[in-house]
């Protein structure tokens, strides 16, 4: 199972949010270049990049500090946050983004996304974030009416070969993540899941690998040490 150290942006600074609430933020590094370095020298294979601004709709506002993460490691990076044009997904491609996560978009313009999966292949993921079971949208402000498990689905039907479950409601929260839920829809797809939310325990890695899960991405522990990217790395 890969572990994903998350790096959250806003306004060019590593931050993290509690539940996706922008009024509550906490800033951790004002420089995220430096942030995946250090977890690149811990032993990360993978990093996760999310554009809090884009997700709230300002469309490159991050695009040079993304590019500088990208330049100053030599590990992937996969990265999300209001990416809805194939123009996006170039810009992130050509600055040297390894993995496009989309959101809001795979819910608002299946032809888009569908676009994108046949362009683009595996380089495309799709970002699940749910709420009681439900499909968030638009920088998780809004619910919408359509379940994750049926989303998962038709995922499945247009050859998306990797999704990244968020419950937001386990966010930030140290708590653990949505274990049943997770369960449920890895048991229900071929496709390759990400847990996001919640990992706050050696005991929640552990159990997430033995669910035989792609990985999981982990970020308010690490950050608050918590856990010790380190350790988990030895110990997984």
């Amino acid at each position: 199972m890969i572990l994903f150290p998350a790096i959250d942006i806003r306004n060019g600074k590593c931050v993290r949010l509690i539940q996706g609430d922008y009024n509550q933020e906490k800033i951790y590094n004002d420089s995220p270049a430096d942030a995946a370095q250090q977890w690149e020298q811990h032993g990360a294979e993978f990093l996760h990049i999310v554009d809090l601004d884009g997700a709230k709709g300002s469309a490159t506002a991050n695009i040079e500090t993304i590019r500088k993460i990208a330049l100053a490691t030599t590990i992937p990076v996969q990265v999300g946050g209001g990416i809805r044009s194939m123009e996006k997904i170039r810009t992130y491609l050509s600055a040297g983004v390894d993995r496009v996560i989309i959101g809001t978009a795979a819910i608002n313009d299946q032809a888009f996304l569908e676009q994108a999966v046949n362009n683009y292949g595996d380089k495309i993921a799709v970002s699940i974030d749910a709420r009681n079971g439900y499909v968030a949208i638009d920088g998780w402000t809004e619910t919408s009416d359509i379940k994750a498990t049926d989303l998962v689905s038709k995922l499945e039907t247009i050859d998306v070969s990797t999704i990244i479950y968020t419950d937001i409601l386990k966010d930030g929260m140290l708590k653990g993540p949505n274990f049943h839920e997770l369960e449920t829809i890895n048991k229900l797809t071929s496709i390759n899941v990400i847990a996001s939310g919640g990992v706050s325990s050696k005991a929640d890695v552990s159990r997430l690998k033995a669910m035989n899960l792609y990985g999981a991405i982990i970020g308010k522990a690490l950050y608050d040490g918590t856990l010790s990217f380190q350790t988990l790395r030895e110990e997984t």
